[in-house]
């Protein structure tokens, strides 16, 4: 979607087409008549729309649709998304979308006004540089529904190892402590395991990660819960998640898990 917005930019009327509702369509439509490798993307574009409309034509069938550049015919249908978005996913998943991008940006004055995105000799250039790396991975998984359990960021696999390890890694004085709670009062497994569950999500929550984005954080921010006690040094972060800002506070005790009997 950031991408499509990109090309669409300040896109010519001429470029984008009169009557097309598909800009992006149309984009690559043109650029296809002059670049080989854009033309591949709509043959294969024009192939996925043919198969998505006969299968809306046979409710009933069973045959799978085969995705961009996989082997196997056990690939998942296109979701509404991906058909949404499927000239830039084709190109993407082509390993082909930064180039066509860099032919887009080197024949600017073809497609865009002056003040488009693309035309900037800046920002066209770096727009193109960008789509390299996604253009490197081999799609063969794509996210699911819960995407968010199953393919967390690198920092909270860190985390998680450094949580369930810690009891094995006490003896090693060059690696840093790890993160975690001392229990108190335990009145039974199925309490610790509910109590070491929340402690982990708690701390795995002090990072970056899908669901929400890291703005800031500093450590050795002093609190003073009251007024007869001295200040407490803790972990002060911000985090932006959909629809929300928070702030967190976790004393340092807490976080090298030496809070003792503290209250």
């Amino acid at each position: 979607g950031v991408v499509e917005a990109c090309l669409l930019h300040m896109l010519k009327r001429r470029a984008a087409g009169f009557l097309r509702t598909d800009k992006v369509a149309a984009l690559f439509t043109k650029v296809g008549k002059t670049c080989a490798i854009a033309g591949d993307v709509c043959k294969k574009v024009q192939e996925l729309q043919q198969q998505v409309e006969s299968r809306k034509n046979q409710p009933n069938g069973q045959e799978p649709l085969k995705r961009q550049g996989s082997t196997t015919s056990k690939t998942p249908v296109l979701t509404p998304q991906a058909i949404k978005h499927i000239w830039v996913r084709t190109a993407l998943i082509e390993k082909v979308l930064d180039k066509i991008v860099q032919y887009i940006v080197d024949n600017w004055s073809k497609y865009y006004e002056k003040e488009a995105l693309l035309a900037d000799p800046v920002c066209g250039p770096i727009l193109a540089s960008l789509l390299v790396g996604p253009c490197a991975l081999e799609y063969t998984k794509l996210k699911t529904a819960d995407h968010y359990w199953t393919d967390p960021s690198a920092d909270e696999l860190v985390q998680r190892h450094r949580i369930h390890g810690a009891h094995g890694r006490q003896d090693s004085p060059s690696k840093r402590p790890a993160l975690g709670i001392r229990k108190r009062h335990s009145s039974g497994s199925t309490s610790e395991d509910r109590f070491a569950a929340s402690a982990r999500e708690y701390v795995e929550s002090l990072h970056q990660n899908s669901r929400t984005h890291l703005l800031y954080g500093k450590n050795n921010v002093l609190v003073q819960p009251k007024d007869d006690l001295e200040a407490i040094p803790g972990y002060l972060s911000l985090h932006q998640s959909a629809d929300s800002l928070t702030l967190k506070w976790t004393p340092n005790q807490l976080m090298n898990g030496t809070l003792g009997d503290s209250e």
